[in-house]
């Protein structure tokens, strides 16, 4: 039988993510789970599905409702800075005790309850963003045309609550930075009583306007992006109280952070940024966060009134990592927050209560009573779900520390996650023979909610290697026709290594797989994680403090070196690096800062001037371009461009509004002044993230084509067999 080809797989399955089920929501009785799924590994359309009772049901499907249409702007926009590339459901919000769903279609707002019956249409002002029923389901509030707006589930008295005041300002959204650099998706959060919602306004009229075009459509006017690049101004997010009568309260909060601490270049105390917010039991809490992201002050809000209450504060030399999750408050009203723990480790805090050094946590998943779920590492290339009981009443095996209990829930190799409900665990696992999800009941399995997602044609067959003087965590994959000692492999890199992401880990993932692919081609595939990337405490991923591309760049050179020196079949001397977005940055930066090592590279969205990237993203680890001029100079791509002495491919989306098309442009006509050689791909309609399927699977096969050329891999002998196949 043809052997089915793996780039046509990996794009039709958008990266094998289709058929996944994501999202959940578990009832606080923990008898109902809510989830989005397509049916299939190449169906991209979602769906909305209810688990009860150990089976599966449909609450709402797209194409039997006949719903779907035109995307919104705002819509648009929210889906780019999740990275959301299907159809259909792609996200829904429910009521306090989940009978009550609300998502859109096209614009088009729809109520589904879980008891039962059809989902019903209603009628709204506009076209429909970001739609979250109240807690006790008998309102839902929306956004529409950048106005705040509720409407009864019922379909009656649409009104708007909070409307702009001006074309730049939206009341409900979340401005780039909090989306696209603080994973902050929401701008607007009920209360528990269903009688008032915390309001996030977002004024963007400071903000430098951009203006992205697709050149394969002249005919269309360019699209206004406001950017807040490095260096210049952010949108200016408040907040307000406001209530369902159409009352409202407007938080006060400080201009500044007290004590801050006083850096040697650059100090910025004033609060720029709303990292978090939410409205619990004992009232709205707040976090504000400096422009220099040095301080972070957690308020606490009294809806009446607007004033605040400061709750803590936190303050560090360099910059203060956001955790996802926190903080939030325990049902006593004890806080819960990350910090330094023993050992420079990122820990969680409960007063005086912290989790132990060496476990290094990752998120905070949700707390019930006094107990709190969260995932954590006790070695950076798996991630496990932990239970941490301030009470001291855990469950089953514990490991005590200070007041609190410890209680491990996932178990074997993996990246776990999880969503909690009264006594009922989703347990969702990555495992590396692929995916499943678990339900828990009192900590025993009750049963499972399907995966559909498609098997990879191609195996992975990873090697997972502690590579030299600083432990690198590594996976080499090596071709599965290879036989030792038959000749050298030359050697392929394909890193990530920013902040945020790990790519060596003990679960499949689509990396590995096209990792597994590249490798059937004749290679020997590598991918490291070095300084900067998660999972190894405070001083490692601040080792980029101030530079980040000479430590990352060296930790690559190092995992080359110490693995052709474990496998003598792999070629020093004939090796590639290819990588996307801060793989593609750190691809580039390698063939012109180290062309001894690196023979040829293909750099995908790289950001190649730092001062075009975003504000928190980048004076995060840099400072003020304005200040700290050198920093930016000495990683940019563009200001080296003389170096390249090396075969370059630049790839970029025309249509990528995270990291814009300049970024390839500005660095392709540097190295045509220098006078240097270098192809340039440039995919019309592309965001930063491909979703079309002709691109996505053809881009893998002209980044071999490229490599083939310039390193030359080693041929497949004719008796073996090549997963994936290659047209």
């Amino acid at each position: 039988m043809e052997s089915i080809d793996l780039p046509r797989q990996f794009a039709r399955t958008r990266r094998f993510s289709l058929g996944v089920p994501r999202g959940f929501t578990v009832s606080p009785d923990g008898e109902r789970v809510l989830f989005v799924r397509s049916t299939a590994g190449d169906d991209p359309v979602g769906r909305l599905w209810l688990y009860e009772d150990g089976a599966e049901r449909v609450l709402a499907d797209p194409r039997a409702l006949g719903a779907e249409g035109p995307v919104p702007e705002a819509e648009r926009v929210r889906r780019e800075r999740a990275r959301e590339t299907t159809q259909g459901v792609v996200a829904y919000a429910s009521d306090h005790p989940a009978r009550v769903a609300a998502f859109t279609l096209g614009g088009a707002l729809w109520v589904v309850e879980t008891a039962g019956g059809p989902p019903r249409r209603i009628r709204t002002a506009g076209p429909a963003v970001d739609p979250r029923p109240s807690p006790d389901g008998a309102l839902i509030a929306y956004v529409c045309d950048s106005a705040l707006r509720v409407v009864g589930a019922d379909g009656t008295g649409d009104r708007a609550l909070a409307e702009p005041e001006g074309a730049a300002v939206t009341y409900g959204l979340a401005d780039h930075v909090a989306a696209e650099s603080m994973d902050r998706q929401r701008g607007f959060w009920w209360s528990p009583k269903s009688d008032a919602l915390l309001v996030a306004r977002v004024d963007a009229s400071a903000v430098r306007v951009w203006w992205l075009s697709d050149p394969a459509h002249p005919e269309r006017p360019p699209r206004a992006v406001r950017y807040p690049a490095a260096g210049t101004a952010n949108a200016e997010t408040s907040l307000h109280i406001v209530r369902t009568d159409g009352t409202r309260t407007a938080v006060v909060t400080p201009e500044r952070a007290a004590d801050h601490p006083v850096a040697e270049q650059w100090t910025d105390d004033a609060f720029d940024y709303v990292p978090t917010a939410r409205w619990d039991a004992h009232g709205p809490l707040i976090t504000l966060q400096t422009r220099d992201q040095r301080s972070v002050h957690l308020l606490e809000v009294d809806p009446e009134t607007g004033r605040t209450r400061l709750l803590g504060r936190r303050h560090d030399p360099a910059w203060l990592e956001l955790m996802p999750g926190t903080p939030l408050r325990l049902e006593s009203g004890r806080v819960v927050r990350h910090g330094d723990v023993q050992g420079r480790t990122r820990g969680l805090w409960v007063g005086d209560t912290s989790t132990p050094g060496g476990l290094e946590v990752r998120e905070v998943l949700a707390a019930a009573g006094e107990r709190l779920w969260f995932t954590a590492s006790t070695e950076p290339t798996e991630v496990h779900v932990w239970t941490f009981d301030h009470a001291g009443h855990g469950p089953g095996p514990e490991r005590r520390s200070g007041t609190g209990t410890l209680k491990q829930i996932s178990s074997g190799p993996g990246v776990h996650t999880a969503a909690v409900g009264g006594d009922t665990v989703v347990l969702d696992s990555r495992t590396p023979d692929g995916q499943t999800v678990t339900v828990l009941r009192g900590g025993e399995p009750v049963g499972r909610i399907a995966v559909y997602a498609e098997e990879p044609v191609v195996t992975p067959r990873p090697r997972h290697l502690t590579l030299g003087k600083r432990e690198l965590r590594g996976a080499l994959y090596l071709p599965s026709w290879y036989e030792p000692g038959s000749g050298k492999l030359p050697v392929l890199l394909c890193p990530y290594s920013g902040p945020g992401i790990q790519l060596v880990v003990h679960a499949r993932a689509w990396w590995t797989v096209v990792a597994q692919w590249f490798a059937e081609q004749g290679y020997a595939v590598l991918i490291a994680d070095g300084r900067g990337t998660p999972g190894r405490g405070e001083d490692w991923a601040k080792a980029v403090h101030g530079d980040q591309l000479t430590p990352v760049l060296d930790d690559q050179v190092a995992a080359v070196h110490a693995a052709a020196e474990r496998f003598p079949d792999l070629d020093p001397e004939r090796v590639g690096i290819r990588g996307w977005s801060f793989g593609g940055y750190l691809a580039a930066g390698a063939v012109l800062h180290r062309p001894d090592v690196f023979h040829a590279a293909v750099a995908g969205a790289a950001p190649s001037d730092l001062r075009l990237y975003d504000t928190h993203w980048k004076e995060r680890y840099l400072g003020h371009p304005d200040v700290r001029p050198a920093a930016y100079e000495n990683c940019s791509l563009v200001a080296h461009a003389h170096r390249l002495s090396r075969p370059l491919m630049l790839v970029h989306g025309l249509s990528d509004d995270n990291v814009l098309p300049v970024h390839m442009l500005r660095l392709s006509s540097a190295l045509l002044a220098a006078g240097r050689p270098h192809t340039v791909l440039p995919l019309s309609g592309a965001s930063h993230l491909l979703s079309q399927e002709d691109q996505a699977a053809n881009l893998l096969r002209l980044e071999l084509d490229f490599l083939n050329k310039h390193l030359k891999p080693t041929a497949r002998p004719a008796h073996a067999a090549l997963p994936g196949g290659h047209a």
